[in-house]
């Protein structure tokens, strides 16, 4: 048997940048407040810093930590470290020392890349994993005891292009929630990063050069990073950064900047359509995108009403790169669902009680939804174990559970780990919550099982008023009680002022439960 010759393609997710500063150079790439950056003038500025990387030793597989939120040094950053055939390890914004410690020392990244708002932890962090640090954002007289990267690029050599890589070398390693055990670094290769891009702009997405995108996700995690930045950059459209997310601020920005295009999570939506009722101000959008999270059809019609645009949900993870279904604009979006798969893409559902191959369910059965195609990740780095368990069969297990329809259709019913048993019945948080959030006072809510001695698991709510409105917790308790099956309503609700949410934006149940589930101990 002949062993198979090595890939002779090359590719870089830097091709990206690259290509839209020749081709739409006079374009501008980003805003933030006043600043404006055309192409050119991002593509010029990300040689130089990665000229500035490479004279401190950056090269090829080199792994170079990023704590940088939403401003242009984000994929400046980002695109010099790729150019550089280095591999580029985003690390979410609001982590503290010890967290960002853990992501420096597992990715072995050797240095870290920290703006300066962010250096109280992230160079404790880095101090602790003895890991260089490298600063941006830092005013000229500032004395922070670290190299300035903007100094660094003024004085070193600037690179002439990328460095091509095979097109299954890892470009990005990007941390996983944990939320369950410690976090794991799913490794993203630039063949299925690029082709993700591709994929998204020519059959799924319907953006050019020219429109103008929010960019509010947070650019460290898979949705922003690769759903808004190299999609739009890949486009010659422009992205509207917003470094710190309010609806308030959204809002206005996409007004007066006149964005086309949001794309957000679930709170985003909600946190636009209370921002909506302060403020009369309008973007003229053609449609937006959900993901992260299922969103509430309730949700989804009053964003109709108020801001005139459908909603396009989809669904993907950090490991599949992440989008793998989605209702593909240019098709009236099937609402309550994530649609169907992306081009090149195969979603199904499987049987979740089969470990170790996967067993495809029959349309309507409910089961795990399992993903496999050219958006699949490399592996968790150093996990082989997990690794093994995640990818069966060449399916990627999502933990997911869903069904799918005759007319390829995916519903998302509910994470594996997030169903309640109750008295041994299944119940799925999501039909409940959007029970609840169909109730006019109600802006949030996030169901959730605690341990009971007689049911096994007993079912309470975590509710968020909107502003002015009033509801008691036995209303909302009838009020679910009169729409869905006695074993399913919640026995418990409480009214809170916010819900906890990860940096990404999702809801944080396991905080919930630990919050209120002493309290039945």
């Amino acid at each position: 048997m002949t062993t198979p010759a090595p890939s002779r393609a090359t590719a870089s997710v830097a091709s990206i940048l690259r290509e839209s500063a020749e081709r739409f150079s006079d374009e501008v790439a980003v805003v933030v407040g006043p600043e404006r950056v055309t192409y050119a003038e991002l593509w010029a500025q990300t040689k130089a810093y990665a000229g500035a990387l490479r004279a401190k030793g950056v090269t090829e597989g080199t792994r170079v930590a990023m704590l940088v939120p939403n401003v242009a040094d984000f994929p400046r950053v980002y695109y010099a470290i790729l150019s550089l055939g280095a591999v580029a390890v985003p690390i979410h914004a609001l982590l503290k020392q010890h967290e960002i410690e853990y992501v420096l020392r597992d990715s072995g990244s050797t240095m870290l890349v920290c703006a300066a708002p962010l250096l109280a932890e992230g160079a404790s962090g880095a101090g602790l994993a003895g890991v260089d640090v490298v600063t941006v954002l830092a005013p000229p007289d500032l004395a922070t005891g670290f190299d300035r990267l903007e100094a660094l690029a003024e004085a070193a050599e600037p690179i002439d292009t990328y460095v091509p890589r095979d097109p299954f070398d890892t470009a990005t390693i990007l941390y996983t929630s944990g939320t369950t055990g410690q976090p794991k670094g799913a490794e993203g290769c630039h063949f299925s990063l690029i082709e993700q891009a591709n994929v998204l702009l020519l059959s799924t997405f319907e953006m050019k050069a020219g429109d103008k995108v929010l960019g509010a996700l947070p650019l460290f995690h898979t949705f922003g990073q690769t759903c808004t930045m190299n999609v739009a950059f890949r486009a010659g459209a422009t992205v509207v950064m917003v470094p710190k997310f309010t609806g308030d601020a959204a809002l206005q920005v996409m007004a007066d900047e006149g964005c086309d295009i949001f794309m957000g999570v679930p709170t985003m939506y909600m946190a636009l359509l209370d921002a909506a009722t302060r403020s009369e101000a309008r973007p003229t959008l053609k449609y937006a995108i959900s993901g992260g999270a299922a969103l509430p059809l309730a949700v989804m019609d009053r964003f109709r009403e108020v801001y005139g645009a459908d909603i396009h949900e989809g669904y993907g993870l950090t490991e599949t790169s992440p989008v793998a279904c989605f209702n593909h604009v240019g098709v009236a979006p099937h609402p309550g669902t994530i649609g169907t798969p992306v081009w090149g893409v195969d979603v199904e559902v499987a049987d979740q009680n089969v470990e170790d191959a996967i067993v495809l369910m029959p349309p309507g059965s409910i089961g795990e939804i399992v993903v496999r195609g050219h958006n699949i990740m490399n592996g968790y780095l150093n996990r082989p174990d997990d690794t093994a368990k995640a990818i069966v069969d060449g399916w990627f297990r999502t933990g997911d559970l869903g069904t799918k329809g005759d007319d390829g259709y995916l519903t998302i019913v509910d994470r594996t780990k997030d169903m309640i048993i109750r008295n041994g019945y299944n119940v799925y948080p999501r039909q409940v919550e959007e029970v609840l959030a169909a109730h006019t006072a109600v802006a949030m809510a996030a169901v959730f099982g605690v341990p009971h001695e007689t049911h096994g698991q007993e079912i309470e709510a975590a509710v968020v008023l909107r502003p002015g409105a009033e509801a008691t917790p036995d209303e909302l308790i009838d009020f679910v009680k009169d729409e869905i099956a006695a074993y399913k309503y919640p026995r418990v609700v409480h009214l809170v002022d916010a819900l906890p949410l990860g940096p990404s934006g999702k809801v944080l149940k396991r905080e919930l439960v630990a919050k209120f589930a002493p309290a039945h101990a």
